[in-house]
């Protein structure tokens, strides 16, 4: 039987699209996004948006030149006030350079992505980023069980396809030799995007599942609220883990309908079977990734971005956050990882496959950056298990309540908020990081080369 819907509908909030060569924001009183925002506005459906697509996260980065034998680009050169990482630096920086030097490469794992539509050149995309990097091919398959298809003059369609090519690139950087199963929703409309999650779980498509989308919890309804936990209860008996982007927008949520913002936690990170992976600003060597440090995502001002991160009014605090996360209600993020536009991820992206003109490598930001990455990480250990893990969260909790153990396995990020500063300039109050879990960055971003084992171990 159909699910039924109310008649409010949650704006598409991508309005980007990257012109010649160069990343442009169609504001709201551009054609365009006028066009995009009242098509949202008239759908009867819900909308699930990518948490990369609100605002202008991506940024063009210029073509890559070989220096040292090396690929670079201009945002990585030492002194740049715009800076970005490619997959050496990445992987030096979180300590997973070590473990894929071991043979931890995620050989025999599965990773699955959730996206919506189908745009044509995923592995063209895919293919172009890997060589450009000297990384091995990627092994992916596409499955598109609804009949998606793409429309590259929709700008809603051309976000998703910004998302795709960050989350099948990125996850392969961290687990090069895993096999991605990219998984295409019909349409952005929640009950699409729950189906192709029932879908991944119920053919048990792969070792973890990424979803780097959300809304504000409110929006989405309880029946159909009900109907993406039925999934992940399906999932997680099965041994499957969920990885799930906390948003962009801060503490804050764009309204069910309307320009609006308000203090919001973000769905589906909120359920209690997600690994909820909030953002931080990394500042690493733009040469060899050698750590340096971490503070909460916040760029608010200059790309209207920060980490998503607060308290549920819906799901209560389930056991594992007991005498760590105050209050009654689910908190988020669990866990980190890097998300600033300036210091983004190089990925190759062509929105317009019909002509090529937009193609080019663009710096990347978001909370999507680090779901499927976090999932390249379960895969790794999944790997090193010899099966998959299912739920994290209960061992991740277990084990970081400690604050030394916490340390070994998390950089734990103390400064910086995520209050959110909208376009009009209303100031939504958010969360400061500290010591421990906070409602920011969670535990931290991982230490991977001690934190995959631990979770083989333990979970």
């Amino acid at each position: 039987m159909p699910v039924r819907f109310t008649s409010r509908s949650h704006r598409i909030a991508f309005t980007t699209t990257a012109i010649a060569v160069t990343a442009v924001a169609l504001t709201s009183t551009s054609p365009a996004a006028s066009a995009a925002t009242t098509a949202a506005n008239t759908n009867s459906a819900q909308h699930v948006t990518p948490a990369v697509a609100v605002h202008p996260h991506h940024v063009y980065a210029g073509k890559p030149v070989t220096r040292g034998g090396e690929v670079t680009f201009s945002c990585q050169v030492p002194g740049t006030s715009s800076t970005c990482y490619g997959p050496k630096q990445i992987r030096t920086a979180y300590g997973i350079q070590p473990l894929l030097d071991k043979g931890v490469t995620g050989r025999g794992r599965t990773i699955v992505i959730i996206d919506a539509f189908n745009p044509p050149n995923v592995q063209t995309e895919l293919d172009t980023f890997t060589t450009t990097f000297g990384l091995p091919k990627a092994d992916l398959e596409i499955v598109n069980p609804f009949g998606a298809s793409y429309d590259e003059n929709d700008a809603n369609q051309r976000g998703w396809s910004g998302e795709i090519a960050l989350d099948v690139e990125w996850a392969h950087v961290v687990a090069p030799a895993a096999k991605i199963r990219l998984v295409t929703a019909k349409t952005n409309n929640d009950p699409d995007i729950a189906a192709a999650i029932e879908y991944a779980v119920d053919h048990k498509l792969g070792d973890v599942v990424s979803q780097s989308f959300g809304e504000d919890e409110r929006c989405i309804g309880a029946e159909l609220t009900a109907r993406f936990h039925a999934a992940y209860v399906r999932g997680t008996a099965k041994r499957i883990t969920f990885t799930a982007a906390t948003g962009d927008q801060g503490a804050a949520q764009p309204a069910c309908t309307g320009p609006s913002y308000s203090l919001a936690a973000s769905a589906p990170a909120v359920d209690p079977l997600n690994l909820a992976v909030g953002g931080t600003s990394l500042t690493a060597d733009l040469t060899t990734g050698k750590y340096v440090s971490e503070t909460a995502w916040n760029e608010s001002l200059t790309f209207g971005s920060a980490g998503g991160g607060g308290f549920s009014t819906i799901v209560r605090k389930p056991a594992y956050q007991r005498g760590v996360v105050p209050g009654k209600y689910r908190g988020v993020p669990d866990v980190a990882y890097n998300a600033g536009v300036n210091g983004g991820v190089l990925t190759y992206w062509d929105p317009t496959p019909s002509t090529t003109v937009n193609a080019g490598f663009y710096r990347f930001g978001g909370t999507s950056a680090g779901a499927p990455q976090w999932a390249g990480l379960i895969a790794l250990a999944a790997q090193l298990r010899g099966r998959s893990l299912g739920l994290l969260n209960d061992s991740i909790y277990a084990a970081a309540r400690v604050r030394p153990v916490q340390n070994v396995l998390f950089h734990d990020i103390t400064t910086g908020n995520n209050t959110y500063t909208t376009g009009t300039g209303e100031v939504i109050e958010g969360y400061s990081a500290k010591p421990g879990w906070d409602a920011v960055t969670g535990f931290g971003s991982p230490k991977a080369d001690r934190l995959v084992p631990f979770l083989a171990s333990t979970n």
